[in-house]
């Protein structure tokens, strides 16, 4: 008696997620973003958000920006969150597994049904004006040298770490609390170098507030198309910032393949792609699958590193 009595309760239960998705979504959907409004990871769950509503009859997002510690407890918000499927949420790396490399997150990779990536920064080096470092090379030659980077385990400490190890040199290190004081510490001539990325500094180093000495990707960026890579320069150091979007885990599979579905079109959707670019979000779609695969081989290259420079 008791095997029929299961198999009516996984078909009852079958039936629920088939109607809870044929009714989805029957509320707003919430977006945690883990970082303040105006920056760039705000500004892409905006304009997700914008055209997904146009795009699907029902979806409505509702944006809530959870700031704090290099974005774990936007991180640890979405992963506490009800798997229902109304609420998703914005990632970033390298801090997401950053944070847990350094054991200090309440939660793991394993916490998130990954929905895909939307988008990467390109990782630079930058001087103010009038510095008489010209190359990569007067940056490994300069002694006690002031270098911002935008907090502990971010891409910029990481980068900068990095080529700490490959040229022996040791730098003072400004962590700052966002963006928006690493350049000002530039414009100012308050720091000598600041590892960050390409959206926060692009717009200076065209008007000539500031100079771009270095990509730190494989290749040099049609933006910048004079500006060399650290490879060209001598120095192997590759840095990329990702931005993507994650669910809780656990959400109904019906509902994920849903939500997958929706961020796929999007990120295919002529608007997106114009209203993206305009903002300088620079897009790099990766299915969830592949992203997932790209955050666990970051974790374990990340991990190596804080064994040797722990954070």
């Amino acid at each position: 008696m008791l095997k029929p009595i299961i198999a009516a309760g996984l078909a009852v239960a079958g039936l629920a997620s088939g109607a809870m998705a044929q009714d989805y979504p029957a509320e707003p959907i919430e977006i945690i973003v883990p970082s303040s409004a105006g920056g760039s990871t705000d500004t892409t769950a905006r304009i997700f958000a914008e055209v997904a509503e146009k795009k699907f009859d029902g979806f409505e997002f509702v944006i809530n920006n959870i700031k704090g510690s290099g974005g774990q407890k936007g991180f640890e918000a979405i992963a506490r969150a009800e798997p229902d499927g109304y609420t998703i949420g914005m990632v970033f790396t390298p801090q997401l597994v950053a944070h847990i490399a350094s054991g200090r997150a309440a939660y793991t990779l394993d916490s998130f049904h990954v929905m895909g990536n939307t988008a990467e920064d390109p990782e630079l080096v930058s001087v103010p004006k009038d510095s008489p470092i010209q190359t990569l090379d007067d940056l490994a030659k300069g002694e006690e040298l002031t270098v911002a980077v935008n907090g502990i385990g971010s891409d910029d400490f990481l980068a900068a770490k990095d080529f700490e190890a490959l040229t022996g040199t040791t730098f003072n290190l400004l962590p700052t609390k966002g963006s928006t004081e690493q350049k000002a510490a530039i414009l100012g001539g308050h720091v000598d170098a600041s590892f960050m990325n390409l959206s926060q500094m692009i717009a200076q180093h065209k008007a000539g507030d500031a100079r771009i000495i270095a990509m730190l990707s494989e290749e040099r960026n049609d933006l910048l198309p004079d500006v060399p890579t650290a490879k060209e320069q001598g120095y192997d150091t590759l840095m990329r910032a990702t931005r993507g979007f994650v669910a809780p885990a656990g959400v109904p599979e019906d509902v994920a393949s849903k939500l997958d579905e929706v961020l796929a079109e999007v990120m295919a959707d002529p608007e997106f792609i114009e209203k993206a670019a305009a903002s300088n979000i620079y897009l790099l779609p990766m299915s969830g699958p592949d992203y997932l695969a790209y955050l666990q081989q970051l974790q374990a290259d990340t991990m190596k590193v804080f064994e040797t420079a722990p954070w």
